[in-house]
């Protein structure tokens, strides 16, 4: 399960001045024979340049034979386990003993860096799509806290506290007692609760906050969260504490986290909309994004799920456009591609900006790409 104690340290690590090799590579649904053999290859294509680096005088011997280890590690990756369709990130540095692998959810472009430090900036971008959810489930004594991420759950912690499950046997004052009893019992049982959330949030960190529970209890534990973690609750659903197995839980975050991205992503969508109307930083459509993409403008870039278009590229200065045979920049021979928008997408990641694919019906339908701007656009050049 990608994790922050899986990402963290590949971000933080220091190579002490030799080379790390970071590989981007794609690996299909289908499982069969035919399939592993292309990835094996591809695998074996994008490390050539790398092992063409092992003879690179310029470079001192440490160094080569760092990377010789490394292509040695990175293609016997593949045969060594099975790895899930999806894109794989690989880095590797084999003179620091230094070598990860993260599965990512959602394909991009296969390639491979050299570089003093891991290339992680393609990872960190299709992993900043998906929402970290925290699950809680409490009653007035028990409690669960699951996390969800890229689908898979995980329960993280589970604890149940003193209660009187049977407040009401009693009558008059002994009545008042045992209810008022009961009642502390509870706010001691929701703090605790809420004081466990709060150390996970800050330590291990979560985007979203759902809260699970009889309808009267959800609600009721959520007044006794800190501001930090109430503005987080991205809705409630109702369960039995008692009861329930994972594939309720499971069910019941999901479909939380659906209506929760849905409300993001059509708020991202209205708001670039709204900006576009007053003539703010933004731009809707192809033609327009393409170029503040050429110019570094795009700091979050929105795609409708599933386009493409064919278009063409300047490998010389990254100018992009849906169609001609010059660059309108350099005035040299473009590159044509099946997929213009992707290679939008490269260059908004390559940039620093973020990436978010609208997988709900929205305004974006009309346009295909939208963006918020770091910038004014300058004028575009005649083609």
């Amino acid at each position: 399960m990608t994790s922050h104690a899986q990402i963290d340290p590949i971000v933080q690590f220091g190579a002490e001045g030799l080379p790390v090799v970071s590989l981007y590579v794609g690996v299909e649904p289908d499982g069969s024979l035919t399939n592993e053999g292309e990835v094996r290859t591809r695998l074996n294509s994008l490390l050539d340049p790398v092992r063409s680096m092992d003879k690179d005088h310029s470079l001192d011997r440490e160094a080569r034979l760092s990377i010789r280890g490394d292509v040695e590690r990175l293609a016997r990756a593949y045969t060594e386990e099975r790895w899930p369709a999806g894109m794989m990130a690989l880095f590797s540095c084999s003179a620091r003993n230094f070598f990860e692998e993260v599965s990512l959810p959602r394909s991009i472009r296969d390639r491979v860096v050299v570089d003093s430090t891991p290339w992680v900036r393609p990872m960190l971008a299709v992993l900043d799509e998906y929402r970290r959810m925290c699950v809680v489930i409490t009653d007035d004594a028990i409690a669960q806290v699951w996390d969800l991420y890229l689908r898979e759950l995980r329960e993280v912690w589970q604890s149940r506290d003193p209660a009187l499950r049977k407040p009401d046997y009693a009558h008059g004052r002994a009545e008042y007692r045992v209810r008022n009893k009961s009642g502390e019992l509870t706010k001691r049982h929701y703090r605790r609760v809420a004081e466990v959330l709060t150390d996970r949030f800050r330590n291990d960190g979560f985007d979203v906050l759902a809260v699970g529970g009889h309808q009267h209890e959800a609600a009721s534990f959520i007044e006794y969260l800190p501001r930090e973690l109430r503005e987080r609750v991205a809705g409630t659903f109702t369960v039995d504490a008692n009861t329930a197995t994972a594939g309720d839980v499971r069910r019941a975050a999901e479909s939380v986290m659906r209506r929760y991205e849905q409300q993001e992503e059509r708020g991202l969508v209205a708001g670039i909309a709204e900006a576009v109307a007053e003539r703010r930083w933004a731009a809707f459509g192809l033609d327009t994004c393409l170029w503040a993409g050429t110019v570094s403008a795009i700091g979050t870039l929105a795609v409708e799920e599933g386009v493409e278009k064919p278009g063409v590229v300047c490998d010389r200065d990254g100018w992009m456009s849906q169609a001609g045979e010059t660059c309108a920049l350099c005035g040299e021979p473009v590159r044509a591609t099946t997929d213009v928008i992707d290679e939008l997408v490269e260059s908004v990641m390559d940039d620093g900006g973020s990436v978010r694919h609208i997988r709900f019906e929205t305004e974006l339908r009309d346009h295909a790409v939208g963006a918020r701007l770091r910038f004014p656009l300058p004028e575009k050049p005649a083609a």
